[in-house]
C-alpha cells in the first residue's frame, strides 16, 4: 500500500464492496485494464488506489460482476438505495416467491415444480454461478466456487428443492454481509458530510457564497449562529461557543474567542464569527481524520492476517475433504453413492468460509469508526489489538498528567528588591521558550513589571542547567539549585532548607543569582489535571501498571505522582533515559503504551507498543506520528480506548472461535450421516449473521 501511494495515483471510492474475495477479484480486474500499472483495494474503507490512466467507467466495468459503483475520492456520498430495494435483494424476493409457490402448489417431483426450482436457482444464483464458474475455470477456489459446485451437484442428484433453498439462503447471507459492512463504513464516511459544501466568504470587501474547494488560505469566512464551520481557521472577529464533538469527542460546547483556533465540521453556537482560513479544504483537521481513519483500515490486524493466511489453505482443504467423503465410503465401505455424494455436497456448503472471512474486518471497521466519532483516532487494526493487550502505561508528566502551564507560587528574596530582581529574571527568560521561563514572564506581566527595555547581553543557554547573561555589567545566572551548587560551591543552610521545603511540596525551584550568591528564588507548580486521579484509578482497577516519566526532580515528581495515584514514578530523566525506561517496561510487561504530547519524547513514544498523543486536534505532528491520537485534551478518552480495544479483541476471538467451531460441529454430523444441505446452509448463514451482529455490539461502547 505505502509503496503504491508514494507513486502518482488516483483514489476512488467503491460502493457495494461486500467481501474480501470480491475485493481481490475486483483488484485483479482493475490491474488488467489498459493503461493501469498497479491497483490496490482498501476493503475496510471501500476505496481503490489506481496507478496509471483509466476512467471511472472502465473501473466500473471491472466491478460489474458485483455491480460496484465508483466515484471520485472527494465526491459526496451517493444516495444509497435502501437494503430492501436493491436489485440483488429484489432478485432474492422473486426467487423465494417462485420457490414457495413451487413447493406448496405442485407435487414434489412434478415437472412444473422442477421447472420452478430451476427458475429459482437461476434467478437467485445467477451472479454466484458466473463468479463460481469463472473461478473454477481458473482453478481458483473460494466460497463462490464451493457453493457453485454444491448447487450443481444437488441438481445432478435430483435435490432441486434443497439446491434452490441453498441458493436463496446464501443470497440472503451475502446481502446481510454487504449490509453490515456498509453500515460499519457509513460511520466513517458520514464524517464527510459534517462540513458544508459551500461557505460565505468576504473577498475584496464583497461577501459571496463559494464552494469550499475554491476557498484559499487567508480568506475570511463568515459563520452565522447555528451553522457548521466550513474550514479550519483563527477567529478574527466575534466570540461564541463551539460544539467540537465531531473532532474531539467532547460532549459540551467550548467557548472560543478572538485569536483562538477553530475546526471545520464543528458547530457554531450563538455568536456571529469571522474566521481567517489557515488550511485548504483537503488539509483541514476533519479531512485528515477521515483520511487517516480510512487508511487505518488497510493496516491489517494480526487476527485478520491469521484469518487471511488460514483461509488461503482452508478452502482447498474443504474441497478435498468433501471429495473424500463423497468417494471413500462407497469405494471402500459399501456406502450408497447418492447418499455420500449428498454428504460431500453438504460439506462444501458448511465449509463456505463467509463467517470466518468477515469475522475480523467487520469488527475492526466498526471499532475504528466508533472511536473516530468519540474523538479517538486509531491508526489501524494492529494498534486496536495492541491497545487491548496493554499491561502498563507510561505517562509523560508535563501537559499529560498536568495542565502543562506552571504558575509562580512562591517568591523569596535573599538580597535586593523583589521587583527589580524579577524584572532582570523576566528580561533574561523572555529569550527562551521553556514553559517555566514563559510562566516567569507571565508573572512579571501580571505584576505590571516593565522589563522589555532592559538590555540583555551575552545571553547563553546552559544545556540542561539554565541560562546566563549580562545585565547592567553584572553576570547573572538562572537555573536549578544544582546549577548554583556547581557555581557557588555550597548554598547557605537556611536557603537549602527553604528549597527542600518547596521541593517537598511538589514545586519546581528556579533561582536568580551571581557567581557569589543567590538573589531570588521562585517556586513554580504545574497543576494536575482534574481528571488525572479518576483516570489513573480507572486504569489501576483494570490491572494496568501506571508509570510517570519526567525530567523533574524526585521530590516534585513524587508529589505529583502521589496526588495522581500513579503506581511508579521515574524522575530526573533525559529523553534517552525515558527510552531506556520504556525498553525495561517492555521486557517486564511485554505490552506497553506511552502517553505524551506527540512532539516531545518521540523516541519513547516510538519505542512503546502503542504511542498515544494527547490533544491531537489541530496538531499535525500528533496526527502523523502517534499510533493513537486522543483528539481532545481529556485523559478520560484513555479508559474508553482501552475498553473499546479489549472489547474488540474479545469479539474478534469470539467470532473466529464461533466461525470455526460451528463448522467443526456440522462436519462431525457427517460421521453418523446426519449432515444435510439444510443444516449446512443454516450453519453457514447463522455463523455469518452471528459474527456480524456480534461485531455491531462495538457501536454501543461509549465514552462515559
Amino acid at each position: 500500500m505505502s509503496e503504491l501511494m508514494e507513486k502518482e495515483m488516483n483514489t476512488y471510492r467503491v460502493q457495494g464492496l461486500s467481501c474480501t474475495n470480491c475485493a481481490a477479484t475486483f483488484e485483479n480486474n482493475v490491474k488488467e485494464l489498459p493503461g493501469v500499472k498497479d491497483a490496490k483495494v482498501n476493503f475496510g474503507a471501500s476505496k481503490i488506489y489506481v496507478q496509471g490512466n483509466t476512467t471511472i467507467e472502465e473501473i466500473e466495468k471491472a466491478g460489474a460482476f458485483e455491480n460496484l459503483k465508483i466515484r471520485g475520492e472527494k465526491e459526496r456520498q451517493i444516495k444509497r438505495v435502501p437494503f430492501w430495494k436493491q436489485r440483488e435483494t429484489i432478485k432474492v424476493y422473486i426467487a423465494a416467491l417462485i420457490l414457495i409457490i413451487s413447493a406448496l402448489y405442485t407435487g414434489e417431483h412434478s415437472v412444473i415444480s422442477t421447472i420452478g426450482y430451476g427458475l429459482s436457482i437461476v434467478i437467485g444464483g445467477y451472479t454466484l454461478f458466473i463468479r463460481g464458474l469463472e473461478n473454477l475455470a481458473k482453478v481458483h477456489f473460494d466460497m463462490n466456487t464451493l457453493m457453485t459446485i454444491a448447487i450443481i451437484g444437488a441438481v445432478i442428484i435430483g435435490e432441486w428443492l434443497e439446491g434452490a433453498t441453498v441458493v436463496i439462503l446464501f443470497a440472503i447471507s451475502e446481502a446481510l454481509e454487504k449490509y453490515s459492512m456498509d453500515k460499519a463504513r457509513q460511520s466513517i464516511e458520514s464524517l464527510m458530510d459534517l462540513s458544508p459544501k459551500e461557505a460565505l466568504v468576504r473577498r475584496n470587501n464583497q461577501e459571496q457564497h463559494i464552494a469550499v474547494e475554491d476557498i484559499r488560505v487567508n480568506d475570511v469566512v463568515i459563520v452565522k449562529p447555528g451553522e457548521q464551520l466550513p474550514m479550519d481557521g483563527i477567529i478574527i472577529e466575534g466570540s461564541s461557543t463551539i460544539n467540537q464533538a465531531t473532532i474531539t469527542g467532547e460532549s459540551l460546547p467550548v467557548a472560543r474567542d478572538k485569536g483562538e483556533e477553530v475546526f471545520a465540521g464543528t458547530l457554531n453556537g450563538e455568536g456571529l464569527l469571522e474566521i481567517r482560513v489557515t488550511k485548504r479544504v483537503e488539509d483541514t483537521t476533519l479531512a485528515k481524520i477521515i483520511h487517516l481513519v480510512e487508511e487505518a483500515q488497510a493496516e491489517r490486524a494480526p487476527s485478520q492476517q491469521f484469518v487471511d493466511k488460514f483461509a488461503k489453505y482452508y478452502t482447498p482443504l474443504i474441497l478435498v475433504i468433501a471429495l473424500l467423503i463423497a468417494v471413500i465410503p462407497p469405494l471402500f465401505f459399501g456406502g450408497v453413492w447418492m447418499t455420500w455424494i449428498y454428504q460431500g455436497l453438504a460439506v462444501l456448503v458448511v465449509g463456505c468460509p463467509c463467517a470466518l472471512v468477515v469475522s475480523t474486518p467487520v469488527a475492526v471497521v466498526t471499532a475504528i469508526g466508533n472511536a473516530a466519532k468519540q474523538g479517538v483516532l486509531i491508526k489501524g487494526g494492529v494498534y486496536l489489538e495492541e491497545m487491548g493487550r496493554v499491561k502498563a502505561i507510561a505517562f509523560d508528566k508535563t501537559g499529560t498528567l498536568t495542565k502543562g502551564k506552571p504558575t509562580v507560587t512562591d517568591s523569596i528574596v535573599w538580597n535586593g528588591e523583589e521587583k527589580e530582581l524579577l524584572s532582570v529574571t523576566a528580561a533574561m527568560e523572555q529569550n527562551t521558550t521553556h514553559p517555566l521561563a514563559t510562566s516567569i514572564v507571565e508573572e512579571a506581566n501580571r505584576q505590571g513589571i516593565h522589563f522589555e527595555s532592559i538590555e540583555v547581553k551575552n545571553f547563553q543557554s546552559l544545556t540542561g542547567k539554565g541560562v546566563k547573561a549580562t545585565v547592567d555589567g553584572t553576570e547573572y545566572f538562572i537555573g536549578s539549585p544544582n546549577l548554583f551548587r556547581d557555581i557557588i560551591g555550597s548554598i547557605p543552610s537556611q536557603i537549602e532548607a527553604k528549597i527542600t521545603q518547596l521541593q517537598d511540596e511538589g514545586k519546581t525551584v528556579i533561582s536568580l543569582g551571581t557567581k557569589q550568591e543567590l538573589l531570588l528564588t521562585l517556586a513554580l507548580a504545574d497543576e494536575i489535571r482534574e481528571t488525572a486521579r479518576e483516570v489513573i484509578a480507572s486504569l489501576n482497577e483494570r490491572q494496568i501498571e501506571t508509570v510517570m516519566l519526567t525530567g523533574d526532580n524526585r521530590k516534585t515528581a513524587e508529589a505529583i505522582g502521589i496526588e495522581a495515584g500513579i503506581s511508579t514514578v521515574q524522575s530526573d530523566l533525559l529523553p534517552e533515559d525515558k527510552l531506556s525506561v520504556i525498553k525495561k517496561l517492555r521486557s517486564q510487561y511485554k505490552q506497553v503504551a506511552m502517553v505524551g504530547d506527540g512532539v516531545n519524547d518521540a523516541p519513547a513514544l516510538a519505542s512503546s507498543n502503542v504511542g498515544i498523543a494527547m490533544g491531537g486536534a489541530g496538531t499535525d505532528t500528533a496526527l502523523e506520528t502517534a499510533d493513537i491520537a486522543l483528539m481532545s485534551d481529556d485523559l478520560r478518552q484513555l479508559p474508553y480506548t482501552i475498553q473499546l480495544s479489549r472489547r474488540a479483541l474479545s469479539i474478534i476471538k469470539q467470532n473466529i472461535t464461533f466461525a470455526l467451531g460451528i463448522k467443526i460441529v456440522a462436519l462431525l454430523l457427517v460421521i453418523p450421516g446426519w449432515l444435510t444441505l439444510w443444516i449446512a446452509i443454516a450453519a453457514d448463514m447463522g455463523a455469518t449473521l452471528l459474527v456480524t451482529l456480534n461485531s455491531m455490539r462495538l457501536l454501543k461502547v461509549k465514552n462515559k
